[in-house]
């Protein structure tokens, strides 16, 4: 699997990437998810989500994505009466936010590793913990700074239609 592109975290003011999926849960608790269409080998999931924490709460706040029907997937198609933000209490977990240099790129999900790691605990969509994973120095000055995939393929819609992803 290719390194993924993440959602998307507003948190205490900044705007970080996520190696995390929370809204891959929801089903898992007897939500139901309309079904995604993946349109690039960077995205199997089929949709990138925006995140924020408010008083502790997980909340998202924006969805984009396409469905295999052809429809563009917001938020509103997702979660019909929502359209602003939706509380993410079906979310118990940690989300990892990547931070400083990349020490090494693995090209498979969300695989490569920072100088440091956010690590936020939740527990019901509620921010219970939070504590800094130190993972080393990057020795190469130039080194990448931030979370970001290293390459992708992107499907035609006509391709992914007909049932040809190559």
């Amino acid at each position: 699997m290719t390194a993924q592109i993440s959602e998307k975290l507003l948190f205490e003011g900044e705007k970080h990437a996520m190696c995390t999926n929370p809204l891959g849960d929801y089903s898992a608790l007897g939500g139901e998810l309309p079904r995604f269409a993946s349109n690039c080998t960077a995205l199997w999931r089929g949709y990138v989500g925006t995140w924020e924490i408010v008083n502790d709460r997980l909340y998202l706040i924006e969805l984009n994505g396409e469905l295999e029907s052809g429809q563009d997937a917001d938020l509103e198609t997702v979660f019909p009466g929502y359209g602003q933000r939706v509380f993410a209490h079906w979310y118990s977990g940690v989300i990892r936010l990547p931070q400083g240099k990349m020490l090494e790129y693995i090209h498979m999900g969300y695989g490569s590793t920072y100088e440091r790691d956010l690590l936020l605990e939740f527990e019901k969509g509620v921010l219970i913990s939070r504590h800094v994973k130190v993972n080393g120095v990057a020795e190469d000055v130039d080194a990448k700074e931030g979370y970001s995939n290293g390459a992708m393929t992107v499907f035609s819609r006509e391709g992914r239609e007909k049932g040809d992803q190559s």
